[in-house]
């Protein structure tokens, strides 16, 4: 059985042991140590990181009694090697306020709102718990992060210890526990005992601080979206940086950015009205353009800077002008359109489908309109000139 240290102190950062047999397997190498402050995943908590021997740890499982190192090499990691093992200490207290910052959030929940947790996460960028809940308002969110935050100021003394299944049975726990023999008790003074096997900090002031991001509806109860400690400070800076990038580029206050934004969004949507008009009206000139100067059974024209869907639009639109087939070629995106009204015997997209291979062109559409993209404007181009070829010997 591998011994947990991490139990002794979550505060362990160095320490000296034995490797006591090294497991190769196909997915990697694993060390199994005489005793260990690396956490294992579990109960929502990942895995530590660190170095042991100067080969680093890239995972940490546990099986059975004991626990399994995955490093990324082999250096002197052989059956009694005695070496020195660092923890990622920025990673591992991380983890601690996020875990102690958890049972806290769950705490209150329970206390002020009666819904237990269901489930807790413990992700990279953010953290969250599942509660039996219906529905949780802004406003209850806002009381929830008032009264966790108070609590970390009252800096509730944290502590872990083992306990029988008879002496757990006279704590007033959160749930009953999992295992009926070692079970750790995790206590928060004056708030909760809880049973859990994880990393904590020390006191609730080390917490630092909780900040609620959201909340939403998962599958019938409602999930929290949190941060705390180090992560929600480094949150605050980031919208900090924001916020202030913002007041520059609108030139004013941070209190006055919405309203600027709103005054943007409305001088945006006019412009959009106005340039929408004027092209309108140039389309309607350069219709009539392409109408008087089609020859040949069809009317093409190629476009250096038109999309797609403008080329679309205006396709349909000299459709309804005229019989004959409008072929349209964008060559910014190596995009073709052809659109016609309905033609007796022909079929726009039956046209693109019977002849788009030979020029590695894909796409399609139906009767009246049809589309394709192709890998460069040589193929696009080819294709363009074929069609408008074979559209004109009609």
């Amino acid at each position: 059985m591998t011994k947990q240290i991490y139990y002794d102190s979550a505060y362990l950062q160095e320490w000296q042991t034995t490797i006591r047999k090294v497991v190769e397997r196909a997915e990697g190498v694993y060390l199994l140590l005489e005793e260990t402050a690396f956490y294992p995943e579990g109960g929502g908590q990942p895995w530590d990181k660190g170095t042991i021997g100067g080969m680093n740890v890239l995972e940490v499982a546990m099986e059975g009694e004991q626990i399994l190192h995955k490093v990324d090499r082999l250096s002197l990691a052989e059956p009694e090697t005695t070496v020195i093992c660092r923890l990622d200490w920025a990673r591992r207290f991380d983890h601690m306020q996020q875990h102690s910052g958890q049972h806290l959030l769950s705490a209150v929940c329970l206390q002020a709102l009666e819904a237990p947790t269901l489930s807790f996460h413990l992700g990279e960028e953010y953290a969250t718990i599942d509660i039996r809940l219906d529905e949780l308002s802004w406003e209850r969110m806002e009381m929830l992060e008032r009264e966790v935050n108070r609590h970390i100021y009252l800096n509730h003394a944290i502590s872990s210890y083992f306990v029988t299944a008879e002496e757990a049975a006279e704590l007033p726990l959160v749930k009953a526990p999992k295992v009926t023999s070692g079970i750790r008790i995790v206590e928060m003074q004056d708030v909760e005992y809880n049973a859990c096997g994880g990393t904590h900090v020390s006191s609730t002031g080390e917490i630092g601080m909780i900040k609620l991001l959201k909340a939403e509806r998962q599958k019938g109860n409602i999930r929290i979206y949190f941060l705390c400690g180090y992560r929600a400070l480094r949150e605050f800076n980031e919208v900090q940086r924001t916020l202030n990038a913002l007041a520059l580029k609108f030139n004013t206050g941070r209190a006055d950015i919405l309203s600027r934004i709103e005054k943007w969004e409305q001088e945006h949507k006019q412009l959009q009205h106005d340039l929408s008009t004027q092209k309108e009206i140039n389309d309607g000139y350069l219709l009539r353009e392409l109408l008087s100067g089609s020859t040949g059974g069809v009317v093409a024209y190629e476009f250096e800077d038109r999309s797609l869907k403008d080329l679309q639009q205006l396709a349909t639109r000299l459709a309804a002008e005229t019989a004959l087939p409008v072929l349209l070629l964008a060559a910014g995106e190596n995009k073709v359109v052809l659109a016609q009204e309905a033609s007796e015997g022909f079929s726009c997209g039956a046209f693109f489908k019977e002849n788009l291979s030979p020029y590695n062109g894909k796409g399609g559409g139906n009767e009246k309109m049809a589309q394709a993209g192709f890998g460069s404007l040589e193929e696009a181009s080819a294709f363009y000139e074929y069609a408008k070829q074979v559209l004109s010997d009609r």
